[in-house]
Formats: C-alpha cells, structure tokens, sequence
C-alpha cells in the first residue's frame, strides 16, 4: 500500500477519532462501561491478529519466512488483550510504551503489501490501532500510570522477543523478523538509520529516547491528575 494514500489516510483519521473518544469514554465512565469496553476492544485486537494468520492460511500464503508469532506485533497484539481484559499493571506499562512507539510507527509507515479493501487492510490497521488505543485508554483513561523505570522493563522485554526472532533469522532462510535482517521495502525511521547491521544500534538508540519520552509525558499527566492511581482493579 502507497503511504499517505487514500485508505492509509481512512485509516489514520479513524485512529485519531478512535483514540480520544475512548480515553473520554473510560474517564466519564468508570466500571462496567469501561469493562466492557476494555474487552471489546481485547476480543477486537485477537480477532484482528488470529484472523490474519486464518487468512495467510486460507489464501495459501502462509511462509515460515514470515508468519511465524515472532514479530513484535504478535506479542503486542497478545499483550494488549490481556491488559485489556485484566489490567494489570506491568502489562498495561508495555502496552502503552510498545503501543505508542512501534504499533505508532507500523501505523504511520506501513510496510503493508495489500490495500482496501483486503482483509490485510482491515487486520493491519485494527491490530496496530487498536493496540494504540489501548495503551491510551489503559494509562490516560484508566489512569495505570507508569512506574519509574517502566522505560527500560520496556526495552528489556522487547530484547528477549527480539531474541526469538534473531534466532529464527538465522535458522530460517530469507526471513527477516521484526526487521533483524534488512530493513522494510517501503521507507519508514529505519531508511535514515545507515546500513545493515549499523542501522540496529540505531534503532536501539532511537527506541531507548521513545520510550525515556513516553515515561516522561505520563509522569507528567500523573502528576497534574488528582486521582492518579498505580491501578484499577478489572470489574
């Protein structure tokens, strides 16, 4: 899919009114609305994420190349319907860095081969969006505010994924999990981040100053919120 085109710019103005209704929502109302919300929006992001794997399989696509769980978006995807559905803390801190730094730059730069009106259009941006909303709604709506140090848990769990999927780079010919082994086709923040394998301690270095910003911005919010809370219990 063309960046900027048409159906990348629908799916970009629906994220921007999805995200702020949904914090306003959780904000306004507390409790079984915003359950149910939460878990709406849990069985959306896996219907997303598992139907896109039911398709690679039903279309004859499926590659151990490059549909194996192995990208960051699988654990994303898994991680935000738990949080979603449970909220609990640890996992709602990964939600929001990972969410509005990697599903955020998947959503602005999509490395996306099909366009509208695919069913990998719709997967794509659902997965990605909704796991960005998610992170919002979970820290700005239901005020699960980060912990000190949530920035670098953040980084440390995404080196282990990256670990797995380093692992199957090397053992499996061609692929290129979570962009290990060459950069995305289409132009996104790597392009300008130098060449094989320089650009990864680019990326490292890039994600390290995202996440220290996203800890930044919800401290700040905390500390203006009066009813700042470390949680809210699922109901």
């Amino acid at each position: 899919m063309r960046p900027y085109s048409a159906p990348h710019l629908a799916a970009l103005a629906v994220l921007l009114v999805a995200a702020p209704a949904c914090v306003a929502f959780a904000r306004r109302h507390p409790g079984r609305p915003t359950t149910l919300l939460c878990r709406a929006l849990a069985i959306l992001v896996i219907a997303a994420w598992a139907g896109e794997y039911l398709a690679d399989l039903i279309t004859h696509i499926w590659t151990a190349r490059y549909d194996l769980p192995l990208q960051l978006t699988d654990t994303i995807s898994v991680t935000t319907a738990i949080a979603l559905w449970t909220r609990r803390q640890l996992l709602a801190e990964l939600v929001y860095m990972w969410a509005l730094s990697a599903s955020l730059q998947a959503t602005l730069t999509p490395d996306l081969a099909w366009t509208f009106p695919s069913v990998f259009y719709f997967t794509f941006f659902v997965y990605h969006e909704v796991a960005i909303v998610a992170g919002l709604v979970l820290v700005f709506g239901l005020r699960l505010y980060p912990r000190p140090g949530a920035w670098w848990r953040t980084f440390a769990a995404t080196c282990v994924v990256a670990v797995g999927a380093g692992i199957a780079d090397a053992l499996i010919p061609g692929a290129d999990y979570m962009f290990l082994a060459a950069k995305p086709a289409d132009g996104s923040l790597m392009s300008v981040l130098g060449p094989w394998p320089w650009y990864l301690v680019s990326v490292a270095a890039v994600a390290v100053a995202m996440l220290l910003v996203l800890q930044a911005i919800a401290t700040a919010v905390a500390q203006r919120d009066p009813r700042a809370r470390s949680a809210e219990p699922a109901q």
